[in-house]
Parts: structure tokens; C-alpha cells; sequence
């Protein structure tokens, strides 16, 4: 299995990593592909790809944060560019049921990443809550562009799936499709095409049933795994293969 979204740099994972990194290898866990969210936290994502073999990560500001961590797209490619375990985009996007950041100040930056994504020729993650048309739109004005569109930890609508995957789009499945009122999320999964899928924990958020109300570690992404082999009617192994292979084939690793 891959963990395709966790934030390793958040506590209680940064200060117990030992621990989480055991467990993480006694459930099956391959990679880990840690997710910057702020420029500080790419400081500590660093440390964790240079000291651990199985802990990949990324380059981005969260649509959160975009107020107070303002980059260009020279700096997303240099800081990527110096680092060869730093495979991925993000976390960007649009957040606007929260707002803490303005959303024209979120929208240029999303852009920034985008195209830094596609001169880099690396995935981008996206976040996108309460701002699907906005989204799709953006993402479809670089339709043509060879975009590597990631959705982690995709909530959107079937009609939204339907619309991302016209543009190649992968989704990302959290622990968020075993929570028994995700009836029509699980609904979307189970219509997404296998070849088109990941897992995720979001880790040290949204822990998966029976875990709700812990701490989230990369070890919980069995749970959400097991939920999606049941909805795509495969055996937990098969589906563990095709989302470590969708994994690697995206993220070329």
C-alpha cells in the first residue's frame, strides 16, 4: 500500500515518527508521501525525505494559507528542482466554504502551482471544497497542456467526478468513504474507474472507521482500503496492487 496524502510534519506525527514508520511498514506500507501545506512546513518535509527511504513529499500552500505564504511559480520549480524525493504539487486549490484566505488570492496561486506542475511535468494535488466550478474551470483552461491532476481527498459530486475525469483526473479515497452517512460519496467511488484511484489517510486528520476519533496515522489507510475493494467488488489485495501501481505510474517512482 501507498499513503499518498499525509502531513508527517504535523504532530503527533512529526514527534513520534519511529513508532508511526514501524506500524506503517507492519500494515504493508510501501511509500509515504508527505504534503507541504505551508513554506515552514516544506523545512520539515525536507528532513523527513532526506532521513527516511519510504517518506516522499511535495511542494505547495494550501488554499488556507495562500494569505500569509505567497510564492511564484520560479519558486515552486527551484525549490522541487533541488530534491529528487520532492515528486509532487501541493496541496493547492479552492477552499471556499472556510475562507480564510481571500479567494482571489487563492485562485492566483492555484494557477502558480498548475503551471509549475507543468513545466515540471510533476502531479498536482488539489484541494477543493465548496468551489467545483471554480475548480473545474480553471483545470479545463489548461486542458491540452499534458496536466497531472490529483484530487486527494476527493468529497466532490458524481457530475464533478464525471467532468474531472474528461481532463485524466485521479481521486484520491480517504477515510472519509467509510463513514456510514458517505452513502453517495461511496456511490462516486464505486463509478470512478479502478485505474483511476488512490488512498489516502490526510493523516492526523480523518481517521477511518473504527478509528473515528483517534489521531490519524498512515497504518489507519488499511481501513479505507478494505472499504474501497468492497465498493469496486475486488479482493483487498487487488485493489491495494492497483492503487500502489496508479501510485507509481502517476507519480513516476
Amino acid at each position: 500500500m501507498i499513503d499518498s496524502h499525509c502531513h508527517l510534519d504535523n504532530e503527533p506525527l512529526f514527534g513520534n515518527l519511529t513508532d508511526i514508520l514501524i506500524r506503517s511498514k507492519e500494515v504493508g506500507i510501501t511509500k509515504l508521501l508527505s504534503i507541504c501545506t505551508t513554506i515552514d512546513s516544506f523545512e520539515k518535509i525536507k528532513i523527513l525525505v532526506k532521513n527516511n527511504e519510504m517518506i516522499y513529499g511535495t511542494y505547495g500552500i494550501h488554499p488556507h494559507e495562500t494569505e500569509s505564504n505567497h510564492i511564484d511559480k520560479n519558486l515552486i520549480i527551484e525549490a522541487v528542482k533541488q530534491n529528487k524525493k520532492i515528486i509532487g504539487i501541493g496541496e493547492t486549490g479552492l477552499d471556499f466554504f472556510y475562507n480564510y484566505s481571500n479567494k482571489t488570492i487563492q485562485i492566483e496561486s492555484f494557477k502558480k502551482h498548475i503551471e509549475a506542475s507543468i513545466e515540471l511535468n510533476i502531479p498536482v494535488i488539489i484541494h477543493s471544497r465548496n468551489a467545483e466550478e471554480e475548480t473545474f474551470d480553471i483545470l479545463n483552461s489548461y486542458k491540452g497542456s499534458n496536466l497531472k491532476i490529483l484530487m486527494h481527498c476527493f468529497t466532490g459530486s458524481h457530475a464533478f467526478s464525471k467532468k474531472l475525469l474528461t481532463l485524466d483526473a485521479f481521486f484520491s479515497a480517504s477515510g472519509i468513504i467509510t463513514f456510514k452517512n458517505s452513502l453517495d460519496l461511496q456511490k462516486t467511488f464505486k463509478n470512478i474507474p479502478s485505474e483511476k484511484l488512490l488512498i489516502e489517510t490526510d493523516s492526523p486528520f480523518l481517521a477511518p472507521i473504527p478509528m473515528r476519533g483517534k489521531k490519524n496515522e498512515p497504518s489507519f489507510i488499511k481501513y479505507t482500503l478494505e472499504k474501497l475493494a468492497f465498493l469496486k467488488e475486488k479482493t483487498v489485495k487487488d485493489m491495494s496492487n492497483i492503487t500502489t501501481d496508479n501510485f507509481n505510474n502517476l507519480f513516476n517512482t
